[in-house]
C-alpha cells in the first residue's frame, strides 16, 4: 500500500490543478452556485491526496457548520522565478524582490470576485502568492460544487471531499492555483524533533555554568570543534543579524535569561504570535533559542510562534496550515529585505509519505520564496528517528519539509571529547536501545525522498550512491545533536536531537556571512551553497567528513553519505572558500 501512495506522490508533484481527483466521476448533477452562469466552465481541483485515501471506507459527512481553514497558494511563473538569483547576494540584492511574485490587479480582482460570489473575503499575502479565509464546510462545499465526508483507514479518520464530486473551480480561475489547503485532514501533524531531556548538575552559583560531565557538548566546545570560535576573535558573534525561528510551542523567558547568563550571550528575542496568544512553554522553543543565544550570542531571533488555536484542533492539516502560515508571516515580513543574510532555522517536519501534495506544494513554494526571492538560506531538521521518517522502524521514510529542494537538510551527530574539551570523535548519531516505538531517539534522519527529484545542485562525490534514485537525498549537511545543555523548567538539562543540529548550522552560517558581508559586502544563500564549495578549497576543507556509524539503515561513508550529508562545518574553511569564490 505504501509504494502505491508514494508512486501516486510522485505523479502528481508535477499536477496542479489538473482533471481529476480520483474516485469515481458525478453520480448526480452538482449544486448551481452564486459564480455560475450560462458560459461558465469548470475545472477539477486537485488536491494531491493518495488513492487509498479517497478510496477509504467512508464513514460520515462533515458538519456543514464545521469551519474550515483553507489557503490557496498563488502560481509564480517560471519567468518571474528565472529572473531571480541563486548563491550568492550583495547586501541589496534581494530588496523589493519578493513584491515582483505575486498575482496582477487584474487577477486578484477575479479571485476575490470568485470568493465573493459565496460572500468570502480571501485575504491576501503581502506579496499576493497566497488567499486564506475561513469558510463553513457547507459553503465552502457549495463554491466547489462538492461536500466533505469522512473516512478511516489503518486506524485513523480524517475527511476530504466526496470522491463522487472533485471539487470544481472555475476555470478562468483555475489557472492561477498552484494547490488548495484545508479541504481535507489527511496530512498528519508535524514533529518536533527534539530529543527528550536528562538531567545535569545545577549550577554553582547564580550566572556560572555546572561544571558539565566530559561527554557534555557544551555550546564552547562546538564551537571549538566546529571552529565558531575563530570566527568569534574577528568580532563576528552575529551583529546586525537575523535568524527566524518556526515553532509550534513557547519557551519560558526566565531559562533563556538563565542560559545567557552562564553563557554571556546578549541575544535579543522577538516574539511574533501568530493567534490571539503565544504556545505553552515546550522543550523545542527553548532548545532551538538556546543554541543560537550559545553559539551566534549577539544574534537577534525572531520566533514565530504558531497559532494556538490552530494547533488544538487535532487535525493535521491544520497543524500545517499554521506552520505554512509563519512561512508567510517571515515572508511578508522581510518583503522589503530590512535584514540582508537573515536565515530561518526549522525544527519540525513529518513523514513524506503521510502528507498530500497540495499541502506539501504549499510548503514548498514558501521556501522557495524564502530562499530565492528573499535570499535567506532555511534550515531544516531531518528528523530524529533514523531512517524512518513515518516513526515505525522497518518502511523506510524520510522527513518533509528538510526534502524541499529550498531546505538546507540537517542530520546529526555525537562527539566524543579528550579531559581537555577537543573533540576526538565526531560519529553518526544513533540508538539502537528501542527499536519499538521512535521517540526521537533513534538517531539521525535520512534517506530518499520518494517525491521530490533530486535537485541541479546535488552533485558531489558520493551523492551517487547504491541507495540514488535520481530523487531528493537528505540530510545535506549535520552537526551535534546529543548531550547538548540547555535550561529548561529551571534546570540544567541535556538535550538534543537533529532541532539542535539545526539551529548550530544557522548559526554557525549567520557567523560567515556577518565576516562576508563585513569583507566583501556579499553573503551566501541556499542550499545550492553548500554543495558549490565541494573541492574549491583543497586541502582547507570546508566540512570535518564523518565516516563513523549509520542511522540504523544507511552507513556514514567517505563523501556525502545519507546519514550526515557533506558533514558538518569547519567554519574557517568555509568562510575563506565563500570569500574567495566566483
Amino acid at each position: 500500500m505504501r509504494n502505491r501512495r508514494t508512486a501516486m506522490l510522485r505523479v502528481m508533484l508535477a499536477l496542479t490543478v489538473v482533471s481529476g481527483c480520483g474516485g469515481s466521476g458525478h453520480s448526480s448533477k452538482p449544486s448551481s452556485t452564486p459564480a455560475d452562469g450560462p458560459s461558465v466552465q469548470y475545472t477539477p481541483l486537485n488536491l494531491g491526496l493518495p488513492k487509498e485515501a479517497l478510496n477509504a471506507p467512508v464513514t460520515g459527512k462533515v458538519p456543514s457548520d464545521k469551519t474550515l481553514h483553507i489557503g490557496v497558494t498563488l502560481k509564480i511563473s517560471d519567468a518571474t522565478w528565472k529572473q531571480l538569483g541563486h548563491g550568492k547576494s550583495t547586501t541589496d540584492g534581494a530588496k523589493g524582490l519578493a513584491a515582483k511574485l505575486g498575482v496582477s490587479d487584474e487577477e486578484l480582482k477575479k479571485l476575490n470576485q470568485y470568493f465573493a460570489s459565496a460572500h468570502i473575503q480571501a485575504k491576501p499575502s503581502k506579496t499576493r502568492t497566497s488567499l486564506t479565509f475561513d469558510a463553513k464546510a457547507g459553503v465552502a462545499g457549495q463554491l466547489l460544487k462538492t461536500s466533505f465526508v469522512t473516512h478511516k483507514l489503518k486506524g485513523r479518520s480524517f475527511f476530504t471531499p466526496d470522491p463522487a464530486h472533485p471539487p470544481m473551480v472555475p476555470t478562468q480561475v483555475a489557472g492561477y492555483i498552484l494547490s488548495v489547503t484545508g479541504l481535507d485532514s489527511y496530512s498528519e501533524p508535524p514533529h518536533a524533533h527534539a530529543l527528550r531531556s536528562t538531567p545535569l548538575a545545577a549550577p554553582t552559583r547564580a550566572g556560572q555554568c555546572p561544571q558539565f560531565p566530559q561527554r557534555i557538548a557544551s555550546n564552547q566546545k562546538v564551537a571549538a570543534a566546529y571552529g565558531y570560535d575563530k570566527l568569534w576573535q574577528q568580532g563576528w558573534h552575529g551583529e546586525n543579524m537575523t535568524i527566524n525561528l518556526v515553532e509550534m510551542d513557547g519557551y519560558d523567558p526566565a531559562d533563556i535569561q538563565k542560559y545567557v547568563a552562564c553563557t554571556g550571550s546578549h541575544v535579543s528575542v522577538q516574539n511574533v504570535n501568530l493567534g490571539a496568544s503565544a504556545p505553552t512553554p515546550g522543550g523545542e522553543a527553548t532548545l532551538d533559542i538556546e543554541m543560537l543565544a550559545g553559539l551566534a550570542p549577539n544574534v537577534r531571533i525572531v520566533d514565530y510562534q504558531e497559532d494556538p488555536a490552530l494547533l488544538s484542533t487535532g487535525s493535521g492539516t491544520d497543524s500545517w496550515t499554521a506552520f505554512n502560515n509563519a512561512l508567510q508571516r517571515i515572508i511578508d515580513d522581510n518583503s522589503d529585505n530590512p535584514r540582508p543574510g537573515s536565515a530561518v532555522s526549522i525544527s519540525l517536519g513529518g513523514s513524506e509519505g503521510y502528507m498530500s501534495q497540495a499541502t506539501m506544494q504549499a510548503v514548498d513554494q514558501n521556501l522557495r520564496i524564502l530562499t530565492q526571492a528573499e535570499h535567506m538560506t532555511v534550515y531544516v531538521a531531518t528528523g530524529d528517528c533514523g531512517a524512518y521518517g513515518d516513526r515505525v522502524y522497518g518502511p523506510l521514510d524520510v522527513s518533509f519539509p528538510s526534502t524541499s529542494a529550498w531546505a538546507v537538510a540537517v542530520g546529526g551527530t555525537h562527539m566524543q571529547f579528550a579531559p581537555n574539551g577537543a573533540r576526538t570523535l565526531e560519529e553518526v548519531w544513533s540508538d539502537r536501545s528501542n527499536l519499538s516505538k521512535c521517540e526521537n531517539q533513534w538517531g539521525s534522519g535520512g534517506g530518499v525522498s520518494k517525491v521530490f527529484p533530486k535537485p541541479w545542485y546535488q552533485n558531489a562525490p558520493g551523492v551517487q550512491n547504491q541507495y540514488s534514485t535520481g530523487y531528493r537525498q537528505v540530510p545535506d549537511v549535520a552537526a551535534a545533536a546529543i548531550d547538548l545543555p540547555v535550561v529548561y523548567r529551571g534546570q540544567w538539562v541535556g538535550f538534543g536531537g537533529t532541532s539542535a543540529a539545526t539551529p548550530i548550522w544557522a548559526a554557525g552560517m549567520t557567523l560567515v556571512n556577518q565576516g562576508l558581508m563585513t569583507r566583501k559586502r556579499i553573503y551566501w544563500y541556499g542550499p545550492d551553497t553548500y554543495y558549490h564549495v565541494v573541492g574549491q578549497g583543497g586541502t582547507s576543507t570546508p566540512y570535518f567528513d564523518v565516516t563513523t556509524g549509520n542511522n540504523l539503515y544507511y552507513p556514514a561513508t567517505a563523501g556525502y553519505d545519507l546519514s550526515t550529508g557533506l558533514g558538518t562545518p569547519n567554519a574557517p574553511n568555509l568562510f575563506n572558500i565563500l570569500l574567495n569564490s566566483a
